[in-house]
């Protein structure tokens, strides 16, 4: 793929411009966004991603257009299952809701530089060492069996729980209140740290380790570096918006995380695949490519991904519908209702009262 300078040019400045816009309305005013603010920045940021996928096809090639729309999916689901995290971290951390947007930009330019980092190394590594495909197959592979493992087990994330945000919880003098992004200011006479910079380090070290499964996964879908950046820019794009019109509502998404095992081993085995096509390894078919491995196409893995994620988001809304009817039922019962009741209004007026609260498990 030929990409000039002036397009890396126009699309970071692009996005430089679109995060200090971010950054100016956010400290002008911060407050907790409404429903309809949120609908009307997060329809601009995907139809953004779509006009550039369409342009991309258009300039780049259709093959170029599919990889493109291939990882914005597969990064944005990726995106998406991190809210949760995001949800249980500013619970955790009792961040204010009309701070949450301030934390949340934060972590988002936090993710796009640490992605940025770990694309110019993952670049670099497959162009000098073609091998380094098995270990991101394997790794995904891997990470795609935790993600069922802790399913099975209803594991909860605990990002405040990392180490080293304990660690400057016990050897920062933090206080208690927080004053926007200020990171610290004066109580009683003493500088205290903001415990928004126990935020800050917590979002980061997150973004971390959220990176380390997002970037091999990409690279298992294009090894262009354009597509890469581009696809994780539009992932994030919009996340903060997601996290306030979503809310609760992600708590309903009790399947995402299995749907994302499902893409995390499918491109594993892509990348493993395509590593024994490109094979060089002398304990491997004695140095030579193995003929027999299969190259997955991009609108093999396109397909795969969007029906994966239907199919995801379809079972999860009939199961929490089908929990909320039973809970319904389960309380007109223990009232002393009828029981048919539970499939009329009360049964209704009873879902729709249900406390979504970050963290509850709908799979129990």
């Amino acid at each position: 793929m030929d990409v000039s300078t002036l397009e890396w040019v126009v699309t970071i400045a692009a996005t430089v411009g679109v995060l200090l816009f971010d950054i100016v309305v956010i400290a002008r005013d911060p407050h907790e966004p409404s429903m309809k603010e949120c609908a009307i920045a997060l329809t601009f940021y995907v139809g953004a991603a779509l006009a550039f996928g369409a342009w991309i096809f258009y300039d780049h090639g259709s093959k170029h257009g599919i990889d493109f729309y291939t990882g914005w999916l597969t990064e944005y689901s990726l995106s998406i299952d991190n809210l949760f995290v995001f949800i249980i971290l500013m619970a955790a951390l009792k961040v204010p809701r009309k701070y949450q947007q301030e934390a949340l930009l934060v972590g988002i330019i936090l993710a796009l530089v640490f992605r940025g980092i770990f694309i110019a190394l993952g670049y670099t590594l497959i162009e000098n060492f073609s091998w380094v495909f098995y270990i991101f197959g394997a790794f995904l592979v891997y990470t795609a069996a935790k993600l069922v493992s802790s399913y099975a087990k209803h594991d909860e994330e605990h990002p405040e729980d990392n180490a080293v945000v304990k660690f400057a919880q016990n050897h920062l003098n933090v206080g208690s209140e927080y004053h926007g992004l200020k990171l610290w200011y004066h109580e009683n006479g003493v500088r205290v740290f903001s415990p928004i910079l126990i935020v800050i380090i917590a979002l980061g070290m997150t973004d971390i380790l959220f990176a380390l499964d997002s970037i091999p996964a990409i690279f298992g879908i294009t090894q262009e570096p354009y597509l890469v950046f581009t696809a994780n820019v539009f992932a994030l794009m919009g996340l903060r918006q997601l996290y306030f019109l979503l809310g609760g509502l992600l708590e309903r998404l009790v399947y995402l995380s299995l749907g994302l095992a499902v893409i995390l081993a499918f491109i594993g085995v892509k990348l493993v695949f395509h590593a024994l096509h490109e094979n060089e390894l002398p304990f491997i078919n004695d140095g030579h490519h193995v003929e027999w491995a299969p190259e997955i196409s991009s609108l093999l893995s396109l397909a795969v991904i969007l029906s994966t994620l239907v199919v995801t988001g379809v079972a999860s809304l009939l199961r929490t519908r089908h929990l909320e009817r039973k809970e319904a039922a389960e309380e007109a019962s223990a009232a002393g209702a009828p029981a048919g009741a539970a499939d009329g209004e009360a049964a209704a007026e009873a879902a729709e009262d249900r406390d979504l609260t970050p963290g509850s498990d709908w799979r129990e």
